[in-house]
């Protein structure tokens, strides 16, 4: 086991020893909160339809913990790219409640932390070898601490997913998202556009444009593939061209995890649930199948750290069997490269 890190095992008994274990954990991890301090708790509240998300009753255990330091906790998640129930801010409030994710049930505020749009969102510095900045969601600097808190299970394209994961994609804006995904242009699908003009009003490169009267189009010379107009395409009228390499995607996933820790890593800490450890991510509707047994939990302040025990718990070989020809080792190799999991000073330990 790593130094900074915090471990206890459940053995599978059931909801009421996890949440035990959870206790156990949050009231022995070190952290930087004190009174007053306004605290965000990053979760996946799970997709429509969507039944392998961690429960809500998790989440409010995080809640207590912080309402008992005498912090003033929110939880939050961002949209994303796919249509389903999370891609409008609005619509993905209303998949949080259905969900069990409501102010009333964990006895804090939830929000969208791009806003309701998609467009609160800025750029942080990166310097990294695919991105010289990343946008993400304006939240990085409007909260004084975070709680990471990750459901650590299989991921189509990363292997398996957790805390690097929660902050990558988790704080990314749609447009991050889509750039740590693939390189893309937009490709327009006439029978979804409602000829709104907002692709033309975000294009950052001049490269959109709509003649009077007609479909906007698209100038991809000019294009710097910022895929700016395909996330904030309310409509998905603007189609997605997919076409990652896996390595390549492993080490951008890393990069925009990098830079975001490097704002809050020194007021957050990282949290793993090894339960209900499944396939694919709750982004997936409907069933999704168990590939390893619950473990417990996973707390510390270097996300990495966190990551790379919950692995070594939870064995590699799960995922690979889940995943094949996935290199999900890049991950570690690519941090260790931008210096990303040093513990930096005032960062949280255990």
């Amino acid at each position: 086991m790593e130094k900074g890190l915090i471990i206890r095992k459940t053995g599978g008994a059931g909801e009421a020893e996890n949440l035990a274990a959870s206790r156990e954990v949050l009231h022995t991890v070190s952290h930087p909160f004190h009174p007053g301090m306004e605290v965000g708790i990053k979760i996946h509240w799970g997709e429509k339809g969507n039944r392998s998300f961690l429960p809500a009753s998790y989440t409010r255990e995080i809640v207590l913990w912080l309402q008992g330091l005498q912090a003033r906790p929110f939880v939050f998640d961002t949209s994303v790219l796919y249509s389903g129930g999370r891609r409008d801010g609005a619509e993905s409030l209303v998949t949080a409640r259905r969900n069990g994710f409501s102010e009333e049930t964990l006895g804090c505020p939830v929000r969208m932390a791009d806003g309701l749009d998609g467009r609160d969102v800025g750029s942080i510095p990166a310097g990294m070898k695919h991105f010289s900045t990343v946008q993400v969601a304006n939240v990085v600097g409007k909260a004084d601490g975070f709680v990471i808190f990750s459901h650590f299970k299989g991921h189509l394209a990363s292997s398996f997913g957790g805390a690097i994961k929660n902050l990558s994609m988790g704080f990314a804006s749609r447009a991050q998202k889509q750039r740590m995904h693939s390189d893309a242009h937009p490709v327009l699908n006439k029978k979804r556009c409602t000829r709104c003009g907002l692709c033309v009003e975000v294009c950052p490169a001049g490269a959109a444009s709509m003649p009077e009267g007609d479909f906007p189009v698209y100038d991809l010379k000019r294009c710097i593939g910022c895929n700016q107009c395909i996330g904030l395409c309310a409509e998905a009228a603007l189609q997605i061209f997919w076409d990652s390499d896996p390595g390549v995607f492993q080490e951008k996933l890393v990069e925009t995890a990098a830079a975001v820790w490097r704002v809050i890593g020194a007021r957050s800490v990282a949290i793993n649930a090894l339960l209900k450890i499944t396939k694919e991510c709750d982004c997936m509707p409907g069933e999704n199948p168990a590939i390893a047994k619950d473990i417990g939990f996973v707390g510390g302040g270097d996300p990495v750290a966190v990551d790379r025990e919950s692995l070594a718990l939870v064995g590699s070989e799960a995922f690979e069997n889940a995943h094949p020809g996935i290199p999900w080792k890049r991950q570690f190799e690519h941090a260790a490269a931008v210096g990303f999991g040093t513990p930096g000073k005032g960062q949280a330990r255990t």
